[in-house]
């Protein structure tokens, strides 16, 4: 049993037993930047996305009708952008510039300036410009975002091979590199990593600096950066169906590598997934001999914290995970650590069929956003909004590097705290996603167990529509695939939350995602012991109360 067994467990009880050091205070005036900083490195302007040709209106929830296969398990031509022209190796569309540009520009980069008022605890400091609640359309653990955005281009691609950084703040990339290194990269992945892969010189390299969640969250930001990963992940999974192209992330590989590419420290800044891009009328590079050591970026962030702490916890973990970086799991691995199906017979609550009304995926991510206590139980849910976003987040996966015959193993069961849903008594049901309905699990009304076993202030529970809670069984995959199984397992949870907050929006109602709960209390709730099913986040959904006091600029 490896160490990330031990840290599984402290997270789930970290409610009960605070997770050392329990005397930790964030400074919050020495924080780190939400962002990276390089001075003097040339910077590329990305075109703004904004004149895309029309496309259909299709969030990229659900996939077409009579499609067997979601958009989290690829999507072939035909989505929003039209056609299969220029389609890339394989009959599936390619990017271009201009779509990875909208791609990270509707995904991580700030769209616009928001002021409102709500019941979170950061309110008082929002008003002011250095204190600007900026917006993205990824939810973000505690608006941190310290995921690092990395494209490694090479000949295909519209710019000159080499390794560009993201710029969220400027939406450009800085060159820290030239020449074309994704034949290290193909290397890197291994000769056993999926196809798609390996037949492509593009790829998408997502790091995580750990100083920028865990100046905040200590030893629980190891948990909460692998959240942020999935809920970036699943954006691009979404944006991509919902165009006709298909992203896909890679979670094995020799990860010592490439951080050596990028010139960083694993202890202190690590590539958790590398997405590989098909791009338009490329063919599949040429297999060249790599000799030589490998190059390095030679550019640093520059670091704004006066004082930067390293937590025992977070680099005994970071050790745990990158040492079976290379053991990529054989198909089918998981099947041992699926969701469990929901049994037959009991009291039974049937649902309409999933379906979401016709909006673009772009007005979607610029709408989402945490309701913060604004939920108004006066107004309830319906029974067709339930239905789509129990449909949506069912469907969530990060487990096709995995699959066995295409098909990846369910991994996430959800629970609904239904408190103000139509036609539907209170009381805590679990989802049945081949039934597609809801079967009872406790009866009776939820929301004072709802709100007792909240840590925060910021949002009444009783007065959501229904809170639901996914749960992954997170030792049955470490038991599966190893220590490395819980970027996995997390980072399933965050491409949930990230789905949950999407599909509210494409329903026009209020969301809001917390980790800070009594993750034991839902345990024993729901009955779950000896099931290895963890419940990692409280999902809230609900209509709120009208006529907000807001404030919105747009800047995308």
């Amino acid at each position: 049993m490896g160490y990330a067994h031990e840290y599984a467990e402290a997270v789930l009880h970290r409610g009960r037993v605070p997770m050392e050091p329990a005397d930790f205070v964030p400074d919050w005036p020495d924080g780190p930047r939400r962002g990276k900083f390089y001075p003097g490195v040339e910077s590329l302007a990305l075109p703004d996305g904004n004149d895309l040709p029309a496309a259909p209106a299709r969030t990229g929830l659900l996939p077409p009708t009579g499609a067997k296969d979601g958009p989290w398990r690829g999507a072939g031509p035909g989505g929003e952008g039209g056609s299969d022209k220029g389609a890339a190796p394989g009959g599936q569309r390619g990017f271009t510039l201009p779509l990875l540009s909208a791609m990270l520009k509707d995904s991580y980069g700030l769209t616009g300036r928001r002021l409102g008022i709500q019941a979170n605890s950061d309110l008082s400091g929002l008003p002011f410009h250095t204190h600007a609640n900026w917006s993205r359309g990824t939810a973000g653990g505690g608006g941190l975002y310290p995921v690092g955005v990395h494209w490694v281009s090479g000949p295909s691609g519209p710019l000159t091979p080499g390794i560009h950084h993201y710029d969220v703040q400027r939406h450009s990339v800085q060159r820290l590199l030239t020449g074309d290194v994704t034949d290290r990269v193909r290397e890197a992945l291994g000769a056993d990593a999926p196809a798609e892969a390996l037949e492509t010189d593009q790829y998408l390299l997502l790091g995580v600096k750990y100083w920028q969640n865990t100046f905040k969250y200590n030893s629980f930001g190891y948990h909460v950066v692998c959240t942020d990963v999935g809920t970036l992940v699943q954006t691009w999974r979404v944006w991509a169906a919902a165009h006709g192209l298909r992203t896909a992330p890679v979670l094995w590989f020799d990860e010592p590598r490439l951080n050596g590419l990028l010139g960083t420290v694993g202890e202190e800044e690590s590539v958790f997934a590398v997405v590989p891009l098909r791009w338009e009328g490329a063919a599949a590079p040429r297999t060249a001999e790599v000799t030589g050591p490998d190059p390095a970026v030679r550019h640093r962030d520059v670091e704004r914290s006066r004082t930067v702490v390293r937590f025992p916890t977070v680099l005994a973990m970071h050790a745990a995970t990158v040492a079976g970086a290379t053991d990529r799991p054989a198909p089918g691995a998981l099947a041992p650590a699926a969701a469990r199906p929901v049994p037959e017979g009991g009291t039974r609550v049937a649902l309409p069929a999933p379906a979401f009304p016709d909006t673009p995926v772009r007005h979607v991510l610029r709408s989402r956003r945490s309701s913060f206590g604004r939920f108004d139980a006066a107004r309830p849910v319906t029974p067709g909004q339930l239905s789509a976003v129990l449909a949506a987040c069912a469907a969530t996966s990060l487990g096709e590097e995995t699959a066995a015959g295409g098909e990846a193993a369910r991994q996430v069961r959800l629970y609904a705290f239904v408190n103000h849903v139509a036609g539907t008594a209170p009381g805590a049901y679990v989802y049945d996603p081949d039934a597609g309905d809801l079967s009872l699990v406790v009866p009776g009304p939820q929301g004072a167990f709802l709100q007792r076993n909240y840590f925060l202030a910021n949002y009444n529970l009783e007065q959501a529509g229904v809170a639901l809670v996914p749960t992954v069984r997170t030792s049955a995959v470490l038991d599966a695939v190893g220590d490395r199984g819980y970027r996995l397992a997390v980072g399933t949870a965050g491409a949930v939350a990230q789905t949950f907050y999407l599909a509210a929006s494409a329903l026009s109602l209020g969301a809001g995602v917390a980790l800070g709960f009594d993750n034991v209390s839902f345990v024993e709730r729901l009955g779950l012991e000896g099931t290895a099913e963890a419940p990692l986040l409280i999902m809230a959904l609900g209509n709120e109360r009208p006529g907000p006091a807001d404030f919105r600029h747009e800047i995308a």
